[in-house]
């Protein structure tokens, strides 16, 4: 079975972007919630493979081995089928630009896929970060407090010494990475395929200090959650503001359109049944 080249891809994307629509909001919402934990999943082992490396020593190389080990989280959303809404900002808007699907369609899918995500990811950082104890609280010791200083020093990086044009840039780039993930792993046909093409695009995001509104949803309320001082929530939703419109330009900007213009424009559009195809998980994102 060969790999799909760039012009089925595209149809393949516009396809999967009009059928996530075409689904029950409770089964939107559940994979929504599944891909929000994925998400931070990736982000709590980031967290604790690069604690403890002090950058006198280690430089930058600590960034690299959080963004190796944050791939997790997508390969989990891809391969196990769940909806991102990085990933849907993307797949969403390619359908409705070759006529499958309507703007208010759109709409409606980002906004519960967000809020799912955003369930997801409040419970992971609550519950699974920080009462478990994987992230320490201040005055912790060992691994726990390894772990909340690295998170700490994230956090505030990202919600207090950010300016907000530069989140909103970093988001930009972060979701053209991240969309380019999802767009070259429908090329592949085999789980190896898959999990190759998202490691190198995740990594680098990462690696390079970009902001993805999910991650963030639990870096920041972790950090929250964790006791680190001075990061309250306005600093958290400004950031996600910030950063999630700057998500959705990097995927509807660079990879949605430039696509749809290269490979769909000049194709016919088909308008898909209505069956809920909430089962459908090979090519979800």
């Amino acid at each position: 079975m060969s790999d799909r080249q760039p012009p089925e891809m595209a149809q393949v994307a516009s396809e999967t972007g009009a059928k996530k629509v075409h689904r029950t909001w409770d089964r939107v919402l559940v994979s929504a919630f599944l891909a929000g934990a994925y998400i931070s999943f990736g982000a709590l082992v980031a967290i604790t493979v690069s604690s403890g490396l002090d950058p006198a020593t280690w430089g930058t190389l600590p960034t690299l081995f959080m963004g190796a080990a944050f791939t997790l989280g997508l390969v989990l959303v891809l391969i196990a089928g769940s909806d991102l809404a990085t990933g849907n900002m993307m797949l969403v808007p390619l359908g409705a630009m070759q006529g499958r699907i309507s703007m208010g369609d759109v709409a409606k899918n980002l906004t519960l896929v967000l809020v799912g995500n955003l369930i997801g990811a409040l419970f992971v950082a609550y519950f699974l970060a920080v009462q478990t104890g994987v992230i320490g609280t201040p005055g912790a010791s060992g691994s726990a407090a390894l772990t909340h200083d690295r998170l700490a020093s994230i956090a505030e990086a990202k919600g207090l010494h950010e300016s907000p044009w530069q989140v909103f840039l970093r988001g930009v780039g972060c979701n053209w990475l991240v969309c380019l993930a999802v767009w070259m792993s429908l090329a592949a046909q085999s789980v190896s395929g898959k999990v190759l093409a998202i490691f190198f695009p995740i990594m680098a995001f990462v690696a390079m200090g970009f902001d993805h509104v999910v991650a963030n949803m639990f870096f920041l309320p972790a950090a929250i959650f964790a006791g680190v001082p001075e990061l309250g929530w306005g600093d958290v939703l400004l950031n996600w503001l910030m950063a999630g419109v700057g998500n959705l330009v990097g995927a509807v900007v660079f990879v949605s359109t430039s696509y749809w213009y290269l490979f769909l424009r000049d194709q016919p559009a088909e308008r898909p049944s209505r069956t809920p195809t909430g089962g459908e998980a090979a090519e979800r994102a």
